[in-house]
């Protein structure tokens, strides 16, 4: 039986690619604002590119986030978490001063940079990962990969037996973390060619 694939959509963003590139895989998700189909779900990944705190009151106004703290917590069946879809899993944003879903102990924070003709904000583009904690989701992918990037804000105080990956902007940031069957990723594998298709392929698969 294969695999079922879900993809909630809380209206923000990236969904459609992500589907995308997962037919390309030969996995057909489920696309749906439907807070059911979270438990008929066998992983979940949570997308998402716009505002923190818009993102956290669709999921309230969509009656997702208990159907998704069964899913995760009781359950403890697998998520991956996608750009703000990792940054809802934190306890709270600067963006929209919201409280998140908790899964992860950090907080999403503005990017802070000093040479500001350097490093622009938002943060776009590919960037290398460099692997701090082996972990399936990189499974065949090696250390200072390139994955592409689009985003303005930041994990801050994971710690660091949650990290899986650092990159560096003018200073470091968490760029994966995972906890248990909770994983997040700050780039965009769907974005990221070869290395995102093995992550998403490690995900599914293992």
């Amino acid at each position: 039986m294969q695999t079922r694939v879900l993809i909630p959509d809380f209206g923000m963003g990236n969904l459609h690619s992500v589907e995308r590139s997962l037919s390309r895989m030969n996995v057909r998700p489920v696309v749906s604002s439907d807070p059911r189909e979270i438990q008929k779900a066998d992983r979940i990944i949570l997308p998402g590119v716009g505002h923190f705190g818009r993102a956290m009151e669709n999921l309230s106004n969509l009656k997702m986030i208990d159907a998704l703290n069964e899913f995760v917590l009781v359950k403890q069946k697998p998520v991956l978490g996608i750009c703000l879809g990792m940054q809802l899993m934190a306890n709270s944003s600067e963006e929209g001063n919201v409280a998140g879903l908790g899964w992860i102990d950090a907080r999403v924070i503005k990017f802070k940079v000093q040479d500001n003709l350097k490093y622009k904000i938002p943060h776009i583009g590919w960037n290398q990962i460099l692997i701090v904690k082996e972990s399936r989701l990189f499974k065949n992918i090696p250390d200072f990969s390139e994955f592409y990037f689009i985003h303005s804000y930041h994990l801050i105080g994971a710690s660091n037996e949650n990290i899986l990956t650092e990159t560096i902007y003018e200073n470091k940031f968490p760029s994966s973390v995972a906890r248990g069957n909770i994983f997040g990723v700050q780039f965009h594998p769907e974005k990221s060619h070869k290395n995102g298709s093995m992550l998403l392929e490690n995900f599914i698969t293992s």
